[in-house]
């Protein structure tokens, strides 16, 4: 059953503007907006807060908005025909989900859900997003990188189901995980939000299997599994450890 989400609503650009300004600045599409420019495009937009568990959007919803994550986890998924839940991808601070390609109910097999902890976003109308695209045009062509980007995580992933062991999508996955703010450090902790269960089938394994291979990562020291952290202390030796198991 539906539950309702908390939607901090502010449509005047009076209202909150230091805040909400804030709020969208923590994105590159946005990096660049002064707080007159955001005065002036008056923008229409819902600041959405969720618990976890709750439903953003479901499957076969009217569904026409795009959303900004600024904090916590979505769960992005499908029920196939046999009634199991198919987790396509989990979206995290800093990215973007929903109407990605600006079409109108495109959504029609997806749901979206808060994952393990609250989370705050930003969402667009489609119709007010392209107004704003049209109003400038700097933000159309980081919009457009942001696709690119987002394109070519989906076919790495493809290619790795198809081409590549399960310990190669293991490792994979976990370096995707790794936070934006890591930067170019050559280490980084991961925050245990994905089960095991969960692991399995974004890489297309069976859980017993994730287990057995993060084991193996575990021994022999390319991770290390802390109580709320994946610790990895060489990304790039992780890396070799993934062509070399190709």
């Amino acid at each position: 059953m539906e539950k309702e989400i908390n939607k901090k609503q502010n449509s005047s650009p009076d209202s909150g503007c230091d805040s909400t300004l804030l709020l969208i600045r923590g994105f590159d599409i946005f990096s660049n907006l002064t707080e007159a420019e955001y005065e002036s495009l008056n923008l229409v937009h819902n600041f959405i807060e969720a618990g976890k568990g709750d439903f953003i959007y479901f499957p076969s919803q009217n569904h026409r908005k795009l959303y900004f994550m600024k904090k916590g986890f979505i769960k992005i998924g499908y029920i196939d025909e046999a009634g199991n839940e198919c987790i396509k991808e989990v979206i995290q601070p800093g990215e973007v989900f929903g109407q990605l390609t600006l079409e109108k109910n495109a959504l029609q097999d997806e749901f979206a859900q808060a994952y393990k902890s609250e989370v705050s976003l930003c969402a667009f109308d489609i119709e007010d997003f392209l107004v704003l695209l049209e109003k400038k045009p700097q933000m159309a062509i980081a919009f457009s990188h942001h696709l690119g980007k987002k394109v070519r995580k989906v076919e790495t992933r493809l290619q790795n189901l198809l081409n590549k062991t399960v310990l190669s999508r293991l490792i994979n996955l976990l370096i995707q995980l790794i936070p934006v703010e890591s930067g170019a450090a050559n280490s980084a902790s991961i925050d245990r939000f994905l089960t095991h269960d969960d692991m399995s089938k974004l890489i297309g394994a069976s859980r017993q299997t994730v287990t057995t291979t993060i084991a193996q990562l575990e021994n022999q020291g390319l991770i290390s599994i802390q109580k709320n952290k994946i610790h990895i202390p060489n990304i790039e030796l992780l890396k070799k450890a993934a062509l070399s198991h190709s």
